[in-house]
């Protein structure tokens, strides 16, 4: 049997873990035939010096212990932080226990802000690592020495997982069924769960498409509102230096100091951004849209799509389209 230990920190999404609790415990109800035990022991445990796990939608969860009264060197299978808490003192005290616990885990994994955690404590260091995209550029600012990629749902990297956003941990918990008990096991959960084993488009998560934007008031600034506004023009780094009379190499320099990117990475961004909200937005052919984007024609904006998204442009539509699409 594997003790499977999940840390819910206060404030936070309760359907994580509840969902996280539930696909195990489905795992020990299909096929008990022939054990002897179930598959899996699941302990949920607070920060908090009560065991009432408060979360943000108002309900609340009873916690079986509470972090500061287990053991760490306590023998587990997997130890999994489903976020990284409200408070800087709540993070702390999970680091300090996972630091001391984490010899004695077989596998440690996290969803969303849990990555956080994981990173504080050491654990991610010459490791690739994701989380939820909102905090990618957080996590690796804060821990250059994280490897940390913003596509995949869930990643392992040894006996380190982490996923992405909220229910990415799903996924990730699936994994680690199918990890442990094989294929058949995890695919029976998903199905009786009416989940996928495995999400079609590439296992991505998708972030809102958010383009840097200067705060200032300066010739960037107004030059990157003219981006978005003339997205189908001839925007190579010649023109754009031109129009703010610098050199290509000085306003190369100035742009990506300013924004944090490249101009030929922001012109693809900017690109990307607005063929995702017309394939959502709008009923136009593939053809329409990659003129008015910039990238020509549907082959090339196939192509973008399948690199950066993993999935066709006709299944991005199908994924998002808004459901009263003209």
């Amino acid at each position: 049997m594997k003790k499977i230990l999940i840390i819910v920190p206060d404030g936070g999404m309760l359907f994580e873990s509840a969902g996280i609790a539930d696909i195990l415990m489905h795992a020990n109800q299909l096929h008990p035939e022939g054990l002897d035990r179930p598959r899996y022991h699941i302990d949920i445990a607070t920060t908090q010096p009560h065991q009432v796990i408060h979360g943000q939608s108002g309900l609340n969860l009873l916690a079986d212990h509470r972090i500061h009264e287990l053991d760490p060197r306590a023998p587990l299978d997997t130890i999994i932080i489903t976020g990284r808490g409200q408070t800087e003192q709540e993070g702390t005290a999970v680091v300090d226990w996972l630091r001391l616990a984490a010899p004695h885990a077989r596998r440690i994994a996290s969803v969303c802000g849990g990555a956080m955690l994981l990173a504080q404590s050491g654990l991610l260091n010459g490791r690739r690592a994701t989380t939820h995209w909102k905090l990618l550029e957080t996590l690796q600012v804060a821990f250059p020495e994280v490897r940390v990629e913003g596509g995949p749902l869930y990643i392992q990297d040894g006996h380190i997982w982490t996923s992405g956003g909220v229910t990415s941990g799903f996924d990730l918990t699936l994994a680690l069924v199918e990890e442990d008990y094989g294929f058949s096991l995890a695919r029976d959960v998903a199905q009786d769960l009416v989940m996928y084993l495995r999400r079609p488009g590439g296992q991505l998560q998708f972030s809102r498409y958010s383009l840097r934007q200067n705060s200032g008031s300066g010739p960037i600034n107004a030059l990157q509102t003219w981006i978005l506004e003339n997205i189908a023009a001839d925007l190579c780094v010649e023109k754009l230096a031109e129009r703010v009379a610098m050199s290509p190499r000085n306003f190369t320099r100035v742009f990506t100091r300013e924004t944090g990117a490249s101009p030929a990475r922001y012109v693809a961004e900017a690109r990307l951004a607005a063929a995702r909200q017309q394939l959502e937005q709008t009923a136009d052919t593939l053809d329409k849209i990659a003129a008015q984007t910039g990238f020509g024609s549907s082959i090339n904006l196939r192509r973008i799509f399948e690199k950066q998204l993993h999935l066709t442009p006709g299944e991005y539509r199908q994924r998002f389209h808004c459901r009263k699409m003209a």
